[in-house]
């Protein structure tokens, strides 16, 4: 059984690895004020930022899904790793050695599945691009050669070569330490009759890399004629490699993605060397499959979904590249990029292009050409014949029906009346309205469900922030005066407790009238309260909450970003007088209840203190109205 990672170990693994860093390998952040950032969360489906993280305090939450923890649980929840997985992972990047207690540390049984698999594969990536420098592996530079890639570009894009024998991978991995069963688990080796033997065998390699840029699966080309193999083997389907859900180059491009709000999608491991190599540092390919939708959530993180992004797909001319290019435009709509496509004139790929007329060619050839929408309408149009009527009529009836899947109704009259001039139907307003008529039959359940997503309606509060699910008792209602300042001031004493402090520690939790909040404040109690916070504050009280729909509100308000220009002092206060003032008023109201109640026939003794009361509680109020925190 696996030892458990030290408590210690663990804490500096969370502390050493900034969480901003960590987030921003697999999205687009950008400054969301206080010192927080911004981007499209990873964990659903959204148009506009609601993912938030903290910096400062290693934390994350999204505003749209309720997702938030810190550094660790992010990794958890991305890369579908477990605990121990996870610090293994961070530990590894922050240069931390571990230590296991309950029998030790033993690097071949105690470390995670996904962790081993990695660490396969990036041992097999080594020896992949030493082997390219064999005898052997000649035919593999010449291979590049006439490609025009030298040795330094096989070693910035990690290609190696694969030796011709049966196991000299396998065996290489099991002096590693690596049993047989992770060797066939991991897809680098496959049953023999006599054991495990090499998956691939004589190819030349090409390492994909996930996002994080982890070593998970191959790419193998082959190079001799005796090969009966296909012409590029890829990794099978493994618990680290998934091929809807990788992108060759994303490791090498995703930050220039994120930086020009553009991407190159192409086909080949050589045209994404070539676009590099050329200048094009956005290009990325998908690894034996067509471009799809789990491609699209990968790449709608990076390009962020500003009004600039541009999608550029390069397809070859032939008949399997318009059909590609037809593929990608089912899912367009999934972009709210700009999404087009360029192909070469003589239908050359960039590989090709590169060799043939240059690197500036292949700049030329990725700058937007024609929009994806025009060509994949043009390739059903050019199916009909548009000199009769009945050509016409039938061009209509298959178009229609794509241009309608447009959401944007703007864009989508604008598409229709292009439509109207590629079939030569002179009446475009016949056309407009025969789309509008499937896009409402669609809407009606008549076609493919769209998605009403972008059209629900959230709460807001006045000041325009999306209000968060409740995590516990009646919803939260941010028009609500008390529970805006109430949220502010629990907010204020996550994030600036020397501001609150001490007067915020002596809060009674029936002072926060929303159930949620009044939870929170009960764990800020139990965890020590806000006076003199410690540097593992936010932890403990973390910890001190009851489940994890209350740990998530801590998360989410600590997260928040807090409302003023400038949060000092005095804004502290005003947010401490409010919420005790209100609470004060609420107490009058209460005890004047009692009085009446009471009566003129009460008992005296009882009525004379409930008067006292009362006027205590109104003088208290009167004093905070007058001179503020001064009177706390």
């Amino acid at each position: 059984m696996a030892g458990r990672i030290n408590d210690d170990d663990v804490k500096a693994v969370r502390d050493a690895v900034p969480i901003d860093a960590v987030v921003s390998e697999y999205l687009q952040l950008r400054n969301a004020g206080g010192g927080n950032l911004k981007g499209l969360c990873p964990f659903h489906d959204e148009k506009s930022p609601s993912f938030q993280v903290s910096p400062s305090k290693g934390l994350f939450h999204c505003f749209g899904c309720q997702e938030g923890g810190d550094t660790i649980a992010f990794v958890m929840k991305i890369d579908h790793l477990t605990f121990s997985e996870t610090v293994e992972r961070l530990a590894a990047k922050a240069g931390i050695t571990l230590r296991y207690e309950e029998g030790g540390y033993n690097p071949g049984h105690q470390r995670g599945e996904r962790t081993r698999l990695v660490e396969a594969h990036q041992a097999a990536a080594r020896y992949y691009a030493e082997q390219l420098g064999s005898a052997e592996a000649e035919i593999g530079r010449r291979f590049l050669a006439e490609r025009g890639f030298d040795q330094a570009a096989a070693e910035h894009f990690g290609v190696g070569y694969s030796p011709a024998g049966w196991d000299h991978l396998t065996r290489f991995l099991r002096g590693k330490g690596f049993s047989d069963r992770e060797l066939i688990l991991s897809g680098l080796s496959q049953d023999g009759r006599r054991g495990p033997i090499d998956r691939f065998r004589g190819r030349l390699m090409w390492p994909i890399k996930d996002v994080g840029g982890d070593v998970v699966g191959f790419g193998a080309r082959r190079l001799r004629d005796d090969d009966n193999g296909p012409k590029y083997l890829n990794t099978p389907e493994t618990p680290i490699y998934k091929k809807s859900q990788v992108l060759y180059g994303i490791d090498l491009a995703k930050k220039d993605i994120a930086k020009v709000s553009r991407a190159v999608v192409v086909e080949g491991y050589t045209d994404v060397m070539a676009c590099h190599l050329a200048g094009v540092t956005t290009a990325i390919a998908t690894c034996g499959t067509a471009f799809g939708g789990e491609h699209i959530k990968i790449l709608r993180r990076l390009l962020m979904d500003n009004g600039s992004a541009r999608v550029i797909f390069t397809f070859d001319g032939d008949a399997a590249g318009q059909k590609a290019a037809l593929r990608a435009f089912e899912d367009d709509q999934k972009f709210a990029a700009e999404t087009y496509i360029a192909i070469a004139p003589d239908g050359m790929d960039p590989c090709e292009l590169r060799l043939a007329k240059g690197d500036e060619a292949v700049v030329d050839l990725v700058q937007p050409r024609t929009p994806l929408f025009e060509f994949a309408l043009r390739q059903i149009v050019s199916r009909y014949d548009l000199e009769i009527p009945s050509g016409r009529a039938a061009a209509l009836d298959e178009a229609a029906p794509i241009v309608a899947r447009i959401k944007n109704v703007a864009s989508q009259h604008e598409v229709a009346v292009q439509l109207a001039g590629m079939l030569g139907i002179l009446d475009t307003q016949f056309v407009v309205r025969r789309v509008a008529q499937i896009a409402r039959w669609q809407r009606g359940g008549g076609g493919k469900e769209p998605d009403r997503r972008a059209d629900r309606r959230k709460p807001y509060d006045t000041a325009g922030i999306q209000a968060p699910v409740a995590p516990a008792g009646p919803a939260l209602n941010l028009r609500s005066p008390a529970h805006r300042t109430e949220r502010e001031l629990l907010k204020l004493a996550l994030q600036r407790p020397e501001l609150v402090s001490p007067a915020f520690d002596a809060y009674g939790v029936d002072e926060f009238t929303a159930p949620p909040y009044a939870a929170v404040r009960q764990c800020i109690q139990d965890a020590g309260g806000a006076t003199g916070a410690p540097a593992d504050y936010l932890d403990a009280v973390r910890e001190a909450a009851p489940d994890d729909t209350v740990r998530a509100l801590v998360t989410e308000l600590a997260v928040e970003t807090i409302f003023a220009k400038i949060v000092d002092e005095a804004y502290a206060g005003d947010q401490l007088v409010t919420v005790r003032l209100r609470a004060v008023d609420r107490r009058i109201r209460d005890v004047q209840g009692t009085l009446a109640r009471l009566g003129a026939h009460g008992d005296p003794a009882q009525v004379a203190a409930v008067q006292n009361e009362l006027w205590v509680l109104t003088q208290y109020g009167q004093s905070l109205r007058n001179h503020g925190a001064a009177a706390l």
